[in-house]
């Protein structure tokens, strides 16, 4: 195998140097050699976009550490999904797409020098700005007419401020990422996309827990993938599986599928192992296992909503462990975020018409879990009057409430159109054949609330 240093191309790990152009002159000379390793050797090497190409490994060393430079400018639009729909956006800091045998690995970091973009983004939403405004904003808008009437999730679509993700995978097939750390990611970390074989060993994600939309691991239409041993500490979800949202993931028409989670940790996190909400193309086939969900507002959250549509099936959660969390299970149809209005037919309580864009949840195993401190609930289940929550089971399971917190039971998930109750119990709504084997609750003088 070919091997070569950033350093032997000209690069310099002094933290000053652009090794914009040595990146790229490494990686192109690498494909020209049928592909190879390239060493990232200790040091601070600032770069902007970083393309990979197939049959190449990026090798951090011990001590290296890759940071990329804070300017909207330089990181031109590229087509991909942002929060559920295929628009233009900022190209990712280091990216592959329809590319085959891509690594990362090594003992590095690869620091996406966030802590710019997330100020930006609050100044923005501080000042009320709701359109484009700034150049890499309009140039944006340009490339995505109709985006005024496009779903989010709350990042901030309507200004077209559609920042970069840290590390993204396109279309590829055979993807391994080993052991390196990614911290301070502008948006969402590590977002594989429409790529199959994908393998994520032993990484660490490290973004501040008041970071916005900064999940952790964000599994996107893809099929065949593995998660285990790593460890997620964000400001958003921890490791969540996606389908794309609404009618742009309906016509997409790519699930995700065939997914194994174990052996992992995610603290600080929205939630721990989390489905949704973008959910369009449906999402199957999961199973989570052996993992701790250490103060995570909740451990094992899915959500969806009206408009949303996918079918969210066979899904099988075992041998989890939360502790300190607002709520160890939510599954939520009448998620509420990017929907400005509590009163819209999206969260109304009485039964609306099925469509291809209503989700289905169903076939739902969870057992051999517990939690310990949960603050707001035991637990919240609330599906559609029109699609409830089919074949839930929740077996030998143990959920026990802090009564002495403060936190209510409305904090369980993010939801309109629920009235809120003041016990801490397991909320069961639209959830008409849930199964609870051997399964207790401690703390709340009713274990279960069922509407």
């Amino acid at each position: 195998m070919t091997e070569i240093t950033l350093s032997s191309c000209g690069g310099k790990g002094d933290g000053n140097f652009d090794n914009t152009p040595i990146f790229k002159h490494a990686i192109d000379t690498l494909k020209t050699a049928g592909g190879g390793r390239l060493v990232v050797e200790k040091g601070v090497w600032l770069t902007g976009a970083i393309d990979l190409l197939s049959d190449t490994e990026l090798y951090l060393a011990q001590g290296a550490e890759i940071r990329f430079i804070a300017d909207p400018m330089i990181y031109e639009p590229v087509k991909t999904r942002w929060e559920g729909v295929e628009c233009f956006a900022m190209h990712a800091l280091l990216r592959a797409e329809g590319q085959t045998n891509v690594s990362i690995s090594g003992q590095g970091v690869i620091d996406g020098n966030g802590a710019f973009w997330w100020d930006l983004r609050n100044k923005k939403r501080a000042a009320g700005q709701k359109a484009p405004q700034e150049a890499y904003e309009k140039r944006l808008a340009a490339l995505n007419p109709g985006y005024e009437n496009q779903p989010g999730g709350g990042g901030g679509r309507e200004n077209q401020f559609l920042r970069p993700c840290l590390a993204e995978f396109i279309n590829c097939t055979d993807v391994s990422v080993r052991g390196v750390t990614f911290r301070n990611s502008p948006f969402w970390t590590i977002h594989p996309l429409f790529s199959t074989w994908v393998r994520l060993s032993g990484v660490t994600v490290e973004n501040p827990a008041d970071a916005p939309n900064t999940d952790g691991i964000d599994i996107d239409s893809c099929t065949n993938v593995v998660i285990e041993d790593c460890t997620v500490s964000v400001g958003d979800d921890g490791i969540c599986l996606k389908s794309g949202s609404g009618a742009d993931g309906i016509r997409a028409g790519k699930p995700t599928e065939n997914v194994l989670v174990k052996n992992c940790v995610v603290k600080n996190a929205h939630g721990g192992i989390v489905i949704g909400s973008e959910t369009a193309a449906g999402i199957r086939n999961v199973l989570a296992e052996n993992s701790e969900f250490p103060g995570t507002d909740r451990g094992i959250r899915i959500k969806s909503r009206r408009g949303r549509g996918g079918d969210i099936a066979n899904i099988r959660l075992r041998k989890l462990k939360m502790t300190d969390n607002l709520c160890p299970i939510a599954i939520n149809m009448f998620y509420k975020c990017g929907v400005n209005d509590p009163a819209s037919p999206l969260f109304s309580l009485e039964k609306q018409s099925v469509t291809a864009e209503t989700p289905r949840i169903h076939d739902v195993l969870i057992e051999d879990c517990s939690a310990v401190g949960c603050k707001a609930s035991a637990g919240f289940i609330a599906g559609l009057p029109e699609s409830p929550v089919e074949h839930l089971v929740i077996k030998n399971c143990t959920f026990a409430t802090d009564e002495s917190s403060e936190r209510k039971p409305a904090e369980s998930d993010m939801f309109y159109g629920i009235p809120e109750v003041s016990a801490k119990s397991f909320r069961v709504i639209n959830a008409p054949n849930a199964q609870f084997v051997g399964t207790i609750i401690e703390g709340p003088a009713a274990p279960f609330l069922s509407e």
